[in-house]
């Protein structure tokens, strides 16, 4: 099982997200790859005292404005509401306070905040799920927070009888962590209110219900490290034994050439706008090489070198390294992007077809290996013999980067051989056929690579 996104309900999807989505869907290909099988879960985490900020906001200040009436995306709208809210707590001392005791009328059941969350909870995941869909992120099975929490309260109370937690003199729950190391964390509010590991601990158990899992890997920001390591420290204590096959997949932090970015102030980076961004800058490319009547479709072509572009860069570095997104390196037709392979690709794409319309003039001929005795040629067919054993390294250290620098290297390799020797007009028809099936190969095992990190393949461009 491979937990990955998991968005909150008060804000669409921004750039971190698009790293854990990247990462997430690939770590899942690649263990697929390996002959797993794999469950990809998504947890909204659609409850909580950020959820009721936005919610709050809306109450003062939304005037009962929906996305049909203002011609903006369900999340977009719920997200400006968050931006709202964070304005209004710099003027108002009481706007905390106000949230706080929202989220316990929402625990309590109060008809009136129940259906004001439902109806912005379902603006955000259509928005949500529209991201998905342009981005090619797809799971097998959804979890929400609000559907947990209430059994990872149940649990935290039941660790409570048997001495495994303690309560505060206010009246809060929590554990001591002395043993590993650590201090104390809270895990039911002095109020009663659950926190985020609450709902956690609830999830985790439901899912191991649901599919018990032989491992299940969490694809979080490395500045989860201590939540990860008290979740499973828990877990542990209360006496699951699966506890030991839960894997943090620690990522880092992706920043803007500018610096970093924050939802409550309203300078992150929409993944929808930047993908939108991104096709609009693939197409004005295509336009300015005058390669549009070439292709069949140049809005989709352009969208394909958009998510070629960004699912390269953010997987082509260790997943725990931090990295600046540079959208215009991203594009690059040249060097080390996903849009260079992708280029590589059509071109090999080209030269079959080619092949192709010689008919039957090649027919009687059989691929002999033995005429491929260059040393570009033994380098190529080594690359791709290597690949199974790539993909294994890959999936055991949930590092797609493995297969980013797999692709660039035989790409690179491939276009030095074909630059300096003939295909289609080689020596001999026996060669032609040789350097056909060694094309034939490499334009296999690229488009297998692709599907593992998420680079749409395309035969023209």
């Amino acid at each position: 099982m491979v937990e990955f996104s998991c968005p909150n309900t008060n804000k669409p999807l921004h750039l971190g997200h698009v790293r854990n989505d990247c990462l997430g869907n690939s770590v899942s290909e690649l263990l697929k790859a390996n002959g797993a099988e794999v469950m990809k879960v998504n947890l909204i985490n659609n409850r909580g005292v950020h959820i009721c900020k936005s919610m709050l906001a809306y109450k003062k200040f939304g005037h009962g404005e929906t996305p049909q009436s203002s011609g903006i995306k369900g999340d977009h709208l719920v997200g400006n509401y968050y931006v709202k809210f964070a304005q209004w707590e710099k003027e108002d001392g009481t706007a905390d306070a106000q949230a706080q005791e929202l989220l316990q009328k929402w625990e309590a059941g109060d008809p009136e905040t129940l259906a004001l969350w439902k109806l912005m909870n379902g603006w955000t995941i259509d928005g949500v799920n529209e991201t998905y869909a342009r981005t090619g992120i797809s799971f097998d099975r959804y979890y929400y927070e609000s559907d947990t929490y209430k059994l990872g309260k149940d649990k935290v109370l039941d660790g409570l009888s048997r001495g495994i937690f303690e309560k505060a003199d206010d009246g809060a729950v929590f554990i001591d962590l002395s043993d590993i190391g650590l201090d104390r964390k809270i895990l039911l509010r002095k109020d009663g209110t659950s926190i985020y590991i609450t709902q956690d601990i609830g999830t985790a158990i439901s899912r191991h219900e649901d599919w018990p899992f032989d491992s299940l890997v969490y694809v979080v920001a490395s500045e989860q490290k201590y939540h990860f390591t008290v979740l499973f420290h828990i877990l542990d204590k209360l006496g699951f034994t699966w506890a030991k096959d839960l894997h943090h997949l620690s990522y880092g932090m992706v920043f803007l050439p500018d610096g970093r970015m924050k939802s409550r102030e309203g300078t992150v980076v929409d993944a929808d706008d930047l993908v939108a961004s991104l096709t609009e800058m693939a197409k004005n490319e295509i336009l300015e090489k005058n390669r549009a009547s070439e292709l069949d479709d140049v809005d989709a072509t352009a969208h394909s070198i958009a998510l070629g572009a960004l699912n390269y860069y953010m997987l082509q570095f260790d997943p725990l390294r931090d990295i600046t997104f540079n959208p215009k390196e991203s594009l690059s037709f040249n060097g080390n992007t996903g849009p260079y392979l992708q280029y590589m690709g059509a071109r090999i794409s080209s030269i079959m077809r080619t092949f192709a319309q010689t008919g039957t003039s090649y027919s009687k001929f059989t691929f002999d290996p033995s005429l491929l005795s260059l040393s570009d040629e033994r380098e190529i067919i080594k690359a791709v013999g290597s690949f199974p054993e790539t993909v294994e390294k890959a999936a055991k250290s949930y590092d797609p980067s493995l297969i980013c620098s797999f692709l660039y290297n035989l790409s690179k390799t491939f276009s030095r051989w074909y630059h300096d020797n003939q295909v289609l007009k080689a020596e001999t028809p026996q060669l032609v056929v040789a350097r056909i099936g060694l094309c034939r190969m490499v334009l296999q095992t690229m488009k297998n690579a692709f599907r593992l990190v998420g680079i749409p393949f395309l035969s023209k461009m």
